[in-house]
């Protein structure tokens, strides 16, 4: 796969992100940049959907990079789009287009932190084969209407030549963010238990720093390489936060009887991101990342007073 990326890389001087006020990504992105002292960090506050307003915010501020962390997910979960259309095509589609486009127009680096949550295991790509989607295929799941939004916005997002477009699935992070694939899972009574490509932050946000840095664009699967299952990820939960903790498995047929809308099981192949990164950037396997995370998250829970035997309610079982 030839690497795509805009003609001489524009120093990284100047970053705006979206969503680095109220996103949990783009918080965890500003938290990172505040440590540089190389880099100019503003973080936006204008509405996505607000085009005149982030035209007016991006030539105030005349960013060299655009780190775009904002969406709406629905609270609880996405279930929540089902309901709320306009507004779920308002912010993810509108939105994102606006910050797409005004930053093609000037001349900007736009890193777009998008999903992987567009296919499903299919004849050509089945479970447990280890056979990836890969950056070119074309999206083939739309059971959920995030993820239909998300399918037609990654085919238009390819049109900018400045955008570098990364598919985040099911991210995990160090602590138990209500936004964390872990803590989503661990609060379920019943899961299903499937292997999927996930992003594990920690590793991965310096990850997509870099590739900013590097001028890359088009799209990228953005997962640690390999699938983990929900059962490997709530065993290592087990062994390294709750002993106590058990979880119960349901089929994805009687998962769907208590969702509004279907949810996406997959593999990305993450040979082209994985080629395009320098020694220095380390990505784990996914197990070894997830473990590594978990071991990472003790040390976080235990100077937080959580551990050894404090855990709040919501995590316990009866």
């Amino acid at each position: 796969t030839t690497i795509e990326a805009m003609v001489e890389p524009t120093p990284f001087k100047r970053v705006m992100i979206y969503g680095g006020i109220t996103g949990w990504i783009g918080q965890k992105l500003a938290d990172i940049l505040a440590k540089d002292d190389s880099v100019e960090l503003m973080l936006a506050k204008s509405r996505l959907e607000d085009r005149s307003a982030v035209e007016a915010e991006l030539d105030s501020f005349a960013p060299t990079h655009v780190l775009m962390a904002a969406g709406i997910t629905g609270r609880p979960n996405i279930d929540w789009c089902e309901d709320h259309k306009p507004d779920t095509i308002r912010t993810n589609v509108i939105g994102t287009l606006n910050i797409a486009d005004l930053c093609y127009l000037k001349g900007i680096h736009c890193t777009i932190y998008a999903t992987g949550c567009i296919f499903k295991y299919d004849d050509a790509h089945p479970l447990g084969s280890g056979i990836g989607f890969k950056e070119e295929d074309f999206p083939n799941f739309a059971e959920s209407f995030y993820s239909e939004t998300k399918g037609y916005m990654e085919q238009l997002l390819k049109c900018y030549s400045n955008c570098l477009v990364l598919r985040v699935r099911m991210p995990i992070s160090d602590d138990l963010n209500h936004r964390n694939f872990v803590t989503k899972i661990a609060k379920y009574e019943r899961v299903v238990n499937i292997p999927n490509s996930m992003t594990v932050l920690y590793e991965m946000l310096p990850a997509s720093l870099y590739m900013a840095k590097a001028g890359l664009t088009g799209v990228y699967n953005f997962t640690n390489p390999g699938v983990i299952s929900h059962n490997q990820v709530l065993d290592l939960y087990t062994k390294y936060i709750d002993p106590t903790y058990t979880y119960k498995n349901f089929s994805v047929e009687e998962q769907a009887m208590i969702l509004k809308a279907g949810r996406s099981n997959n593999e990305l192949d993450t040979t082209k991101f994985m080629a395009c990164l320098p020694e220095d950037v380390v990505v784990n396997d996914i197990y070894t990342a997830v473990e590594k995370c978990f071991q990472r998250m003790q040390v976080n829970l235990t100077e937080m007073g959580w551990l050894p035997d404090n855990m709040p309610q919501e995590f316990k079982r009866a």
